[in-house]
Parts: structure tokens; C-alpha cells; sequence
């Protein structure tokens, strides 16, 4: 959101109605979507089921060439495209994607030079600083959801859809195969959110956003690497990607929710303590930065 806009709908408010209306929320996603490496961030997003997908379409008729088993489920029905996007994603682009709007929330205003204006305006600053948190989440949804819609899209138009094999080795119908796949997805999107959080504490540390993007990508990195070190496994529990995988047990019959449980409470954990951190500094924030 920019100072203008702010100062323009809130500034002669009487105090009774100086909060964060939907019009700011608005005018945040505006600036949000509007920006082009946010847009290019989303179109990159929908690049990897569309090559999954016809990479998968022209390697199948060559049995000897076959990639792995997850990969060959596939052919059997175009939903996987979207669980392999999801999957291959969630390690970097769906992280870098959700680093670049975070990072970019508070200390981009502070780089712009508008910051002390938003700081000025008779609006809350947690209220300011939720608006602009619900921005970066809606986002983030909006890339997650991008990326398995391009990618059932895609792999139903190549492959078809039909009966749905899960894990246990059931059979799912199409629309509950669809359902699914779309909760795996809400389920991402949750996980990054709480990365998103982060990012957005880490914006409010700095006025540079380059900085706060960079430190964000690098925390979700580490957190990956230590998940694959068995010496510190007594941390994995810990580590916020530990479960961003758990998607998976969706696609169980039934349908296991001990580890999305446990994914859901490392979000919300981060999630919280991330934001009280960047309330408090966002509270003190001087309005000359």
C-alpha cells in the first residue's frame, strides 16, 4: 500500500475510524500483484507441472526409459502431475517465491522511502502490520494453487483422470482425487505461510529488502539441509520444513493425519512467535527509517 493512498483514505479519520479497513488490504494486494517480478514469480510457478507433464506425455511410449515410480503414476492419472509439481516446487521456487514478497513487505517500504509516512498515519501499526501479512499469505496461496491447477489441468488434458491409486492402494474417484489434491495444496500453502511470518520479521530488521529476501530463502535452506543430517535428528521435530511433505498422507486410506497434525503445529508455533517478534519491532520502529 502506498503512503498516499494511506494518507489519503485515513489521515483526517476521527480516531473511532482510524483502522485498517478492507480498502487497505485491497490496496496492499494491489501493490503486491502489481509489481512484476511477483508477477513473473507466479508465471515461473506454473512453468514446472506444464514441463512435467509433457516431459512425462513424451517419454511414454518408451518403456525402457521409464523415470521413477512416482513419476510413471502419471500415465495411470494426470492428478500426479500436480503432486509432482508440488513436490518438486516446495523445495526452492515455492520458498524463493514466498522470500521475495516477505522479504520485501516492510523493508521495501523503508528502501522506497515511504515507510515513515505508513509510521505517520493514525493507524495502528499491529493493524498495518497484519495487513500486509494477509497479503503476503494470499500470495502465497495464489502460488500454490497456481502451480497444482496448472498442473491437473495439464495432466488431465494429456493423460486423463479416472480412478486415483493411493498409497495404501485403494482407489479414489476423480472429484475426491481432485479434493485431495486440492488440500494438499491448502496444506502448503499453510506451511509456507508460516515462512511468510518469518520473512516478514526479518523485513522489519532491515531496510534493505534484497537483505530480508536473501536471509529467508537461506532459513528455509538450512532447515532442509539439517532434515537430511541423521546426526541432528534429534532436531528434524523442530525444524519448520520438517512436514511440509506430510501432504503425502493424504493420499492414504485412510487418510493418516498424525504428521499434518504435526505440521500444522509447527506452523502455527512459528507462525505466532515469528509475528509477536515483528510486532514488537515493527512497534518501535522509528518513523525516520
Amino acid at each position: 500500500m502506498s503512503a498516499a493512498e494511506v494518507t489519503q483514505t485515513d489521515a483526517g479519520a476521527p480516531e473511532r475510524v482510524r483502522r485498517a479497513r478492507p480498502s487497505f488490504l485491497a490496496s496492499e494486494l494491489k501493490l503486491v500483484f502489481g509489481r512484476r517480478r511477483n508477477q513473473l514469480a507466479l508465471v515461473l510457478l506454473a512453468g514446472p507441472p506444464l514441463l512435467i507433464a509433457i516431459a512425462v506425455k513424451a517419454r511414454a511410449g518408451h518403456p525402457d526409459r521409464q523415470g521413477p515410480d512416482f513419476f510413471n503414476s502419471i500415465t495411470q492419472n494426470g492428478l500426479f502431475v500436480a503432486l509432482a509439481a508440488l513436490t518438486i516446487e516446495m523445495g526452492l521456487l515455492l520458498p524463493l517465491a514466498t522470500s521475495l514478497v516477505a522479504g520485501d513487505s516492510v523493508a521495501g517500504e523503508a528502501h522506497g522511502g515511504t515507510l515513515r509516512y505508513l509510521l505517520t498515519v493514525p493507524v495502528a501499526r499491529t493493524r498495518l502490520l497484519v495487513v500486509k501479512l494477509a497479503a503476503v499469505v494470499v500470495y502465497i496461496f495464489a502460488g500454490t494453487f497456481i502451480i497444482v491447477i496448472v498442473g491437473m489441468a495439464a495432466g488431465l488434458a494429456l493423460f486423463g483422470g479416472g480412478h486415483m491409486i493411493t498409497l495404501s492402494g485403494s482407489t479414489l474417484g476423480t472429484g475426491t482425487g481432485i479434493a485431495r489434491v486440492l488440500l494438499a495444496a491448502a496444506y502448503v500453502g499453510v506451511c509456507l505461510s508460516s515462512l511468510g511470518v518469518v520473512g516478514l520479521f526479518f523485513s522489519t530488521l532491515t531496510e534493505q529488502p534484497l537483505a530480508a529476501m536473501l536471509v529467508t530463502i537461506v532459513f528455509s535452506t538450512v532447515s532442509f539441509i539439517l532434515d537430511t543430517i541423521p546426526q541432528v535428528d534429534w532436531l528434524h521435530p523442530y525444524l519448520i520444513t520438517h512436514q511440509w511433505a506430510a501432504f503425502a498422507d493424504l493420499f492414504r486410506d485412510p487418510i493418516d493425519l498424525t504428521n499434518i497434525g504435526h505440521g500444522l503445529y509447527l506452523a502455527v508455533a512459528y507462525g505466532v512467535v515469528a509475528f509477536l517478534a515483528a510486532r514488537a519491532r515493527f512497534a518501535a520502529k522509528d518513523v525516520t527509517s
